[in-house]
């Protein structure tokens, strides 16, 4: 058998199997020194948040149900000042708790304008009952002498809870 020439693949064979030679790359090159790893520099600055110091500290869990229309709006918020959904309800719980007396105005004027609302809409039910009373009427014949009064009843219903719905979409 003709020997093969040096660095390529030899004749030599390992339990019959022939035994291959890298001849120019990927295999063991004893002429070349391999490098001396480096050593990695320790971390000089700490990646995480210096803790609070303990009078800051937040210990208590507040837990807040939320329908999913409130949670977009609330989460839109909350990323719009660049804060987690709880640091914006805690930010703003506390600044509305800090500011009692502007937070129980602005609650009370929203009560007011809801029980308006309210009642706004129970005369509208009324005055819808009457407004079906007069048509009850005419559909049988007769002519009641209140209609004028009824359709001008209505439409200060409608205004009244036209007026109180407007309020209430401002507040938002």
């Amino acid at each position: 058998m003709p020997r093969p020439a040096p660095g390529v693949a030899g004749a030599d064979q390992h339990r019959g199997v022939l035994v291959r030679k890298a001849a120019t790359e990927g295999g063991s090159q004893p002429d070349k020194q391999p490098s001396p790893r480096k050593r990695r520099d320790a971390k000089k600055t700490s990646r995480k948040r210096s803790p609070k110091p303990p009078t800051r500290k937040r210990n208590y869990v507040c837990s807040v149900r939320l329908n999913s229309d409130e949670k977009i709006l609330l989460a839109t918020a909350a990323s719009a000042t660049r804060t987690s959904l709880p640091a914006f309800l805690a930010r703003s719980g506390l600044a509305a708790a800090h500011d009692l007396d502007n937070t129980a105005a602005a609650l009370a004027g929203h009560r007011e304008l809801v029980a308006e609302l309210f009642a706004a809409r129970r005369h509208l039910g009324q005055v819808g009952n009457n407004l079906n009373q007069v048509a009850r009427a005419i559909n049988s014949g007769g002519q009641p002498a209140e209609v004028d009064a009824v359709v001008a009843a209505v439409q200060r219903a409608v205004t009244r809870v036209q007026a109180a719905t407007d309020r209430l979409m401002d507040q938002r």
